[in-house]
């Protein structure tokens, strides 16, 4: 799994025109899956997500979580984070999972999330044509790949 995350004042995810999620103070996470994805990835990365300490403290220090600051969330599928640009101009997804893995894996890292922060998250719709709009606070974004976690 590959996730973009991104510290906002606000982000918002419509379909056709029309308001899916909405969130203040938080974080967007774009989330790719592969084929080699699983239920451990989801927890490692859920709980590296909430806990990363990208928000200020009083004295202006990124020191505190999400948890800390009771952050909402808003986490997005991005398939296209797998994309293979190495020849050509065309991108290949052929390292994104398929649906039949991808989608339960998406749905439990978000009901991960939900735990974690115990209240519930903001998501898209699976393989939908989304618009996202954000304000980025800092901007902070960071990218964390389960692959590399040692």
């Amino acid at each position: 799994m590959i996730a973009v995350v991104q510290r906002v004042k606000k982000a918002k995810v419509s379909v056709e025109n029309n308001k899916i999620s909405e969130i203040n103070n938080g974080l967007l996470i774009l989330l790719g899956i592969t084929h080699t994805d699983t239920n451990e990835d989801v927890d490692w990365l859920s709980n590296k997500i909430v806990n990363l300490r990208i928000f200020d403290d009083a004295n202006g220090v990124m020191n505190k979580s999400c948890i800390d600051v009771n952050g909402d969330i808003i986490t997005v599928s991005q398939f296209t984070l797998f994309a293979r640009t190495k020849k050509g101009n065309r991108p290949s997804y052929i390292d994104s999972a398929p649906n039949t893995i991808a989608v339960p894996l998406y749905e439990l890292f978000i009901k991960k999330l939900d735990n974690l922060l115990n209240k519930k998250t903001f998501s898209g719709i699976f393989g939908a044509n989304m618009q996202v709009e954000l304000c980025n606070d800092g901007p902070v974004t960071i990218i964390i790949d389960t692959k590399n976690k040692t």
